[in-house]
């Protein structure tokens, strides 16, 4: 069942249903069966009413009788990924066919029902698509909090991976539990653990980083736990560490694969006892820390070789987020590249009016290893040496320059090696093979592919089909 307004805090208000069938009598059973999971229902009596509704209201799924009199149950859908694109449509009808079940679907519907209705069947459908509209209100809600604050590269899109990650990181940042967040150098991981805390109880307390990997054993002890005065040369005066800075908030442990391993010993001890001892000291003092780390390193391997202590590694892995590499997540470069553009224009005081289809092509091609870090640092680079208001193949950096000749074409086929293979082509062929490499280049994306190509999505899904491409 969805989680119900009056019971989930986190779900928000209930979702808003429109019912749309001429017979009003079957409407409205339709709609009390959805009010008794939780659902807000509006009912309209035909397909004119419904568009005006549409028009006028918001709704997050729409069920709605393919056949009335006025404007029919495809007219609706039409209307609806027009007005609300957002909105999952199911389409009831009692004169179902495999065609019509087929053309509902590539027309964007969630489902198709036939009637008589099992009304079973329809709260599990409706329950299905709910849940997706609240899984898109909380990857809302984590960006919009996310946005006002961190900028949250790391948690930007909308790819399946990533639809993952915001989920898990709405179930996790309530709690206290410790979080070990694995990834790539580039990835995002110190912004997912700023993300977790400030979702969390403690985020009006402090959140505090430290990177393991560039201090010494010594220094990182003293990071961490502070020191008395005379603990050591220069130590000059009583100094607070980390934990004790971080009371009552969140300590992030970044790159803690490269502790040494007494200092994991220590750190071991402060999680099991909740108390720490500064440096040339015998006084324990309590501390109340919520610990988040990272690592790229295999954590595993690094406990087969001696260099991680496995009770450690099971302490701070009561929860993991695996961030995905960018270059396996490629349908969201085009979000990042849009909102990186936005904010480094801001920031450097540019007039940025666009970027060209040629140097998305680029963008979207590259396998990028310095992940999400990387491409944030190529856009702020462009931003910065663009002269005419568009980013374009003259304002890449130089590992992502392009070949020579593609300057001059800004297209898939190069002037000088490749237009020789279109000549005896039809142009239903060149269409296919044009459309087919824009897909490759989207990693399948065929909102992008269609803004490449310059057609709508629509036409697009039907040359697809037209001309058998995947």
């Amino acid at each position: 069942m969805p989680p119900k307004a009056s019971t989930t805090a986190s779900a928000g208000p209930p979702i808003q249903v429109l019912v749309v069938d001429n017979d009003l009598a079957h409407a409205e059973t339709m709609a009390d069966s959805l009010r008794s999971i939780g659902f807000e229902c509006t009912v309209a009596g035909s397909g004119k009413e419904a568009i005006s509704l549409l028009e006028s209201s918001t709704f997050e799924i729409v069920i709605t009788d393919l056949q009335m009199p006025d404007v029919g149950g495809l007219e609706v859908l039409a209307k609806s990924r027009e007005l609300q694109p957002d909105a999952e449509v199911i389409l009831v009808t009692g004169h179902g066919t495999i065609e019509s079940a087929v053309e509902a679907m590539q027309r964007g519907a969630f489902n198709y029902l036939l009637k008589p209705l099992d009304l079973k069947q329809l709260r599990a459908v409706v329950e299905n698509a709910g849940r997706s509209q609240y899984l898109r209100r909380a990857n809302a809600e984590l960006h919009r909090r996310l946005d006002e604050r961190f900028g949250f590269e790391g948690v930007i899109g909308n790819s399946p991976q990533m639809h993952d990650v915001i989920t898990r990181l709405q179930r996790i940042a309530p709690t206290d539990a410790t979080v070990l967040i694995q990834g790539d150098t580039g990835t995002g991981k110190e912004l997912v653990a700023k993300a977790i805390h400030q979702n969390s109880p403690r985020k009006k307390r402090p959140f505090v980083p430290l990177n393991c990997a560039a201090l010494s054993e010594h220094i990182l002890e003293s990071e961490l736990f502070g020191h008395i005065r005379g603990a050591f040369t220069d130590a000059s005066n009583d100094r607070q560490g980390k934990f004790e800075y971080a009371d009552g908030g969140t300590l992030f442990l970044d790159e803690v694969g490269d502790m040494p391993i007494p200092t994991q010993i220590k750190l071991l001890r402060v999680l099991e006892s909740g108390e720490i001892t500064r440096v040339g000291s015998n006084e324990p003092v309590k501390v109340n820390v919520r610990i988040l780390s990272a690592t790229n390193r295999d954590l595993e391997k690094a406990i087969a070789s001696g260099s991680f202590r496995e009770d450690l590694y099971h302490r701070l892995k009561v929860v993991t987020i695996v961030l995905p590499r960018l270059a396996d997540r490629r349908e969201d470069i085009p979000l990042l590249v849009d909102y990186f553009v936005k904010e480094h224009s801001k920031r450097h005081q540019k007039t940025i009016r666009g970027i060209s289809t040629a140097a998305r092509r680029r963008l979207l091609a590259f396998d990028w290893p310095g992940n999400v870090r990387q491409l944030r640092n190529v856009i702020e680079s462009m931003v910065v040496v663009d002269i005419d208001e568009v980013l374009d193949l003259d304002d890449l950096p130089s590992e992502l320059a392009p070949p020579v000749g593609e300057e001059a074409t800004d297209g898939v086929v190069n002037a000088g090696d490749g237009l020789h293979q279109l000549v005896g082509k039809s142009m239903n062929e060149i269409e296919a093979m044009f459309i087919g490499e824009t897909l490759k280049v989207t990693a399948g994306n065929r909102e992008e592919a269609a803004s490449m190509l310059g057609i709508g999505e629509r036409t697009l899904y039907r040359k697809i089909k037209e001309y058998g491409l995947s």
